[in-house]
């Protein structure tokens, strides 16, 4: 896909899938809200695939987690059947980053939006050639590409870590004094250990944190995209 959208010379793109689910009778009405001013038009499902309950499940657990901790606005239930302006791909293909999640790309580039909803058919013929690893290498590189919350990881461990931890010292020490109660160095030792590692999971969030502004810089997004020019 994005080597046929770096080839495209029209004014308005409309890309589907290649398996026929993705009525065509839509881009009359895609169309006509472009003409409306809109630069992104999506093709929004309002029904779910007939998918095994563990695949449906884990696609909207996905989603949840998506919108709760993306950077990016992705919108629910939209895939790759969409009409984007030729002002928008121009912003995408200038996008030089090699690992790829054009669901996110394109709401990254910020450009006004709206959706037209649809019943999607079922598929009469074939099986789908997105297998269980391929979706869940196509949703790593969304939570991967446009969130964060993988790196900060280490902080969320490391506070909960260093609050067991006070807890547990402040317990032996509690009951230490007041109950005579003898624990074994050991075991002060171990509850020790158990805030220091806190601190190192807290450590290797900073570390990612430093890692995430590298993998910013290396990926060489625009800093800002313009819409439209004027008076210039």
């Amino acid at each position: 896909m994005s080597a046929g959208l770096s080839h495209i010379t029209g004014d308005v793109i409309i890309s589907m899938d290649c398996d026929l689910q993705d009525p065509p009778e839509l881009v009359d009405q895609m169309l006509a809200k472009w003409r409306e001013g809109f630069d992104i038009v999506y093709a929004r499902r309002m029904n779910y695939r007939q998918d095994n309950f563990i695949k449906s499940s884990l696609s909207q657990i996905y989603y949840k987690i998506m919108s709760r901790f993306s950077d990016v606005d992705i919108p629910r239930n939209v895939g790759d059947f969409r009409l984007v302006d030729r002002k928008v791909q121009d912003e995408i293909n200038l996008m030089p980053e090699r690992s790829r999640y054009l669901r996110g790309m394109v709401a990254w580039a910020g450009f006004r939006s709206t959706f037209v909803d649809y019943q999607r058919p079922d598929r009469e013929l074939g099986e789908s050639g997105y297998t269980f690893r391929k979706l869940l290498q196509l949703g790593m590189s969304g939570l991967l590409n446009f969130s964060n919350i993988p790196l900060r990881l280490g902080l969320y461990l490391g506070t909960l870590t260093i609050i067991l931890g006070i807890g547990l010292l402040a317990y032996q020490v509690f009951d230490s004094i007041f109950y005579q109660a003898y624990y074994h160095l050991y075991k002060w030792l171990v509850v020790v250990l158990f805030i220091f590692m806190g601190f190192l999971f807290i450590l290797m969030w900073v570390i990612g944190e430093y890692i995430g502004k590298i993998y910013d810089q290396v990926r060489q997004r625009p800093i800002f995209i313009i819409r439209e020019k004027g008076n210039l």
